[in-house]
């Protein structure tokens, strides 16, 4: 799977806004059939959002995912029998407690490849692994046996909230996440990178602070975040620069790569007055990584 920098969210039933997101810098859109589609709006959501996918096969700039509604909901099903004929590149998954509804969608999802003529494996996962309690308690399963179609694992801070009953999910004064979200965040990135999936940022809810995301992007970023969810279409510009690595970096990235090639067998290297080692190799080389990715 390609990087994504920028996952923007576009409700399932408002055909107009889907048409206005097409041209947008999101890498990715997310057709949502869960919270912002009202229970008597289902069935034209389903319905729109399916033609939109059948009208849009081209993703080579952008790719169409669809977020359903919870497994344990009887609405989700309906959801992927209505999209599946429009080919989405994916589906998101929210609300999960274990590794075990990623791999029940997993099942659905090769049932549905099957009706619909569509290529074995071809339809990925994007789950959202942090919006029931049980969820923090569960990060574990994900080491044994996911399903490959998982190909991105993020995080949620506001059905969470809900969840755990917290009033707010962030300090009052430094406004930085209070400490079960920080868990939360923490434990999301260690198992997406232990299991080699895409970690994604969680949401940015403030749309008018485009300073305050770019902060949080870059935070996320410096943390090993590859990517983040956006709520609003002016955000997308935001995140896809933030993400991605700046001439700087790409050049100091391979000035440590090539002092280390020049100097092989050696552990240890100095470069402008500072200490290099193994680590400072294998960050640069995950800097270039990301940058030819984005490049390509």
């Amino acid at each position: 799977m390609k990087i994504i920098r920028s996952w923007l969210f576009v409700p399932g039933d408002n055909e107009r806004k889907q048409e206005k997101v097409r041209g947008n810098e999101a890498d990715a859109l997310i057709l949502d059939l869960e919270d912002s589609v009202s229970d008597d709006r289902q069935d034209i959501a389903r319905e729109m959002t399916a033609a939109f996918l059948k009208a849009n096969p081209d993703r080579s700039r952008q790719e169409l995912w669809v977020r359903i509604n919870p497994l344990d909901n009887p609405l989700s099903l309906p959801d992927l029998a209505a999209v599946m004929a429009g080919a989405p590149d994916g589906i998101v998954l929210p609300k999960v407690y274990s590794a075990a509804e990623v791999n029940t969608l997993a099942r659905y999802l090769e049932i549905l490849e099957v009706r619909e003529g569509l290529e074995p494996g071809s339809t990925h996962i994007l789950c959202v692994a942090t919006e029931t309690a049980a969820s923090l308690l569960t990060f574990n399963t994900y080491l044994d046996n996911v399903s490959g179609r998982l190909v991105a694992l993020t995080w949620g801070g506001e059905d969470l909230a809900a969840a755990l009953g917290a009033s707010d999910n962030r300090h009052p004064v430094t406004g930085d996440y209070d400490d079960p979200f920080l868990l939360a965040r923490s434990l999301s990135l260690a198992t997406s990178r232990a299991i080699d999936v895409q970690p994604v940022g969680s949401v940015f809810v403030d749309f008018r602070d485009l300073e305050g995301l770019e902060r949080e992007c870059l935070r996320d970023r410096r943390s090993g975040f590859i990517g983040k969810i956006a709520i609003h279409p002016a955000q997308c510009e935001v995140i896809n620069r933030a993400f991605t690595p700046t001439d700087e970096e790409v050049a100091h990235a391979r000035k440590v790569i090539d002092i280390f090639e020049q100097n092989p067998g050696l552990g240890t290297v100095g470069l402008d007055g500072k200490m290099l080692d193994m680590p400072h190799l294998k960050q640069a080389r995950n800097v270039m990584a990301l940058y030819e990715q984005i490049s390509g």
